[in-house]
């Protein structure tokens, strides 16, 4: 029997509900030929975890985070807000899933350099990418991926700095991503959010990272600013990059991941400031890191991911129409 729309007697289609079918991110088309990217939006899992100290089990992460955003792929029109009384994500978005980047188990340096070719691939192909960790030292060659493209300042959502320059030789492990990322002469600054009780880096992380400029600040002191407050003080006009560590959140309510740190944000907190940053500044990319979801039975830290991220991308591109109709 046909499965044609008119063979199920449907009028425009297939329900397509959200447990049916194969989970690419949003259940939006599979591109597995990086050369054929055309698209606004491109996602890409980095399924690698060798960089943990700790718990491992983020390498499951992208995997997690697609299946938890098909809860949220109902119907074909956009998701309408009655808050900001907008549709976000319509039609007219073209989202593609390229899957995976290959990992080489115990090769860091290779797995890396996938992981780079991927973005690379996105950001020829003139989309936006969105990379789905992994461990937090994926950053690392999504930031190398912008070499050339202009300069970026970079948003880090965290319970942790992630400034360490190398413990026994390792450079590149989960704790030292945004380190790397500050020697690269593209990347003008940092706005380190999140970070909070005990840290992964010692004290004179912290000296290094506030003597190139980072701005630091803990939980307390961002809802003393509020979500607004500081976005406003990441330097007008800059191009932003975003990377978000899930153990940000509180794991309260995100307790899968391997360095769960308590007293950390709520969802709200997080989405307006990515809200305020789409409005104030031009957004280049975004990773979403350290979901393991193994430890989390219920399935709520990658629905939160998932919601996260497609909220964000709603902004993002809302913003973007705005201007270009302003």
């Amino acid at each position: 029997m046909s499965d044609t729309p008119s063979s199920h007697g449907y009028e425009t289609g297939r329900l397509n509900l959200p447990f049916v079918g194969i989970s690419t991110f949003g259940k939006r088309p599979h591109v597995a030929d990086w050369s054929r990217i055309e698209a606004d939006i491109a996602v890409l899992g980095a399924p690698f975890d060798f960089g943990t100290q700790f718990r491992a089990g983020a390498r499951f992460g992208p995997r997690a985070v697609r299946e938890a955003s098909t809860l949220f792929s109902f119907g074909h029109a956009g998701a309408y807000d009655h808050e900001d009384d907008c549709t976000y994500l319509g039609s007219d978005l073209r989202i593609v899933d390229i899957g995976d980047a290959d990992i080489i188990h115990t090769d860091t340096a290779k797995s890396h350099a996938n992981i780079r070719t991927g973005v690379q691939a996105i950001l020829d192909a003139g989309a936006f990418p969105v990379v789905i960790g992994g461990d937090h030292s994926v950053n690392i060659p999504c930031i190398e991926a912008f070499e050339g493209r202009g300069d970026i300042h970079i948003l880090q959502i965290d319970a942790h700095l992630d400034f360490v320059d190398e413990r026994h030789g390792v450079r590149t492990g989960h704790g030292s991503p945004l380190r790397r990322a500050a020697e690269k002469s593209y990347v003008t600054g940092l706005t380190q959010v999140g970070i909070r009780n005990v840290s992964s880096t010692t004290k004179d992380g912290y000296d290094a990272a506030r003597a190139i400029g980072s701005d630091i600040l803990s939980v307390r002191q961002m809802r003393a600013l509020g979500p607004q407050g500081v976005i406003d003080r990441i330097p007008e006009g800059v191009r932003v990059y975003v990377t978000l560590d899930i153990d940000g959140f509180c794991p309260s309510i995100a307790p899968g991941t391997g360095t769960p740190s308590h007293g950390g944000f709520l969802y709200y907190e997080v989405l307006e400031m990515l809200q305020a940053l789409a409005h104030r500044h031009e957004v280049v990319g975004i990773d979403l890191v350290e979901v393991a979801p193994d430890y989390d039975r219920t399935g709520s830290t990658a629905i939160l991911a998932a919601q996260v991220l497609l909220n964000f991308l709603g902004f993002v591109f809302h913003a973007r129409g705005k201007k270009k109709a302003g």
